[in-house]
């Protein structure tokens, strides 16, 4: 089995600082990506509006603007848009029309933050992703990384299958971790979440937070990352 054209990697050894480093308890940024790093960024998944044939990604400043909501590093799509529905098939016509996807790192924005990414590893050409292996469309007989609460086949390449499709058409999935062989820093999109965090040095999430086509906000380890967590918006009926 291969994922993204990549071998499924039968050693799974080289993610167990991972295990070691996470926090074992849920729901904050330092059990999705090591609360090691210096510091944090969160970056939003894009909802999506169509325009005739062309498909317009809409930040989550957008919307919350247009509900009269505030915009803030710890916003919630529900409590933005102010219906827990519109985690589902709802839409707000002439804003937008696909919610953030959850668990998934659309493919335009994996390879913007790729790039930055990039720019700060010595082996951007080594790196590791994790492919959750919970996903019904996504099957492979190999050895899984143990982290707590997930367990992730791992595939080995460039960083530029961050960006790939690690699922077999028609199904798209992103990797939901990644991270580089020298591991300056970790990328984690958790399956039940519409945001993907980045641990790194402190020059490192400067430039992510800098990114054009990024919609992010800096963060700490312990923020917490449940979709019933927003304290500034009011949470939906």
């Amino acid at each position: 089995m291969a994922f993204a054209g990549r071998p499924v990697e039968t050693d799974v050894t080289p993610g167990a600082w991972l295990a070691d480093a996470l926090h074992p308890s849920p729901g904050r940024v330092g059990s999705l990506v090591p609360p090691t790093f210096p510091a944090f960024a969160r970056v939003f998944h894009p909802a999506v509006r169509y325009a005739e044939d062309d498909d317009i990604d809409v930040t989550w400043a957008e919307v919350a603007a247009a509900n009269g909501r505030t915009a803030h590093a710890a916003m919630q799509w529900a409590s933005i848009t102010g219906s827990w529905e519109y985690h589902g098939e709802d839409d707000q016509p002439g804003l937008w029309n696909d919610a953030p996807a959850d668990g998934h790192l659309p493919a335009p924005v994996a390879a913007r933050l790729a790039a930055v990414l990039a720019r700060h590893t010595t082996t951007p050409d080594d790196c590791w992703f994790g492919v959750w292996s919970g996903f019904g469309f996504i099957t492979a007989d190999a050895p899984t990384l143990a982290l707590p609460g997930r367990e992730h086949w791992l595939v080995r390449g460039h960083i530029e299958l961050a960006a790939a499709n690690m699922a077999d058409e028609p199904h798209e999935q992103s990797a939901s971790l990644w991270w580089p062989a020298d591991r300056a820093w970790c990328v984690a999109t958790d399956i039940d979440l519409a945001s993907t965090f980045v641990g790194g040095s402190v020059a490192c999430i400067a430039d992510v937070l800098a990114a054009d086509g990024l919609e992010t906000a800096a963060v700490t380890a312990d923020c917490p990352v449940g979709r019933d967590t927003d304290r500034i918006n009011p949470p939906p009926e």
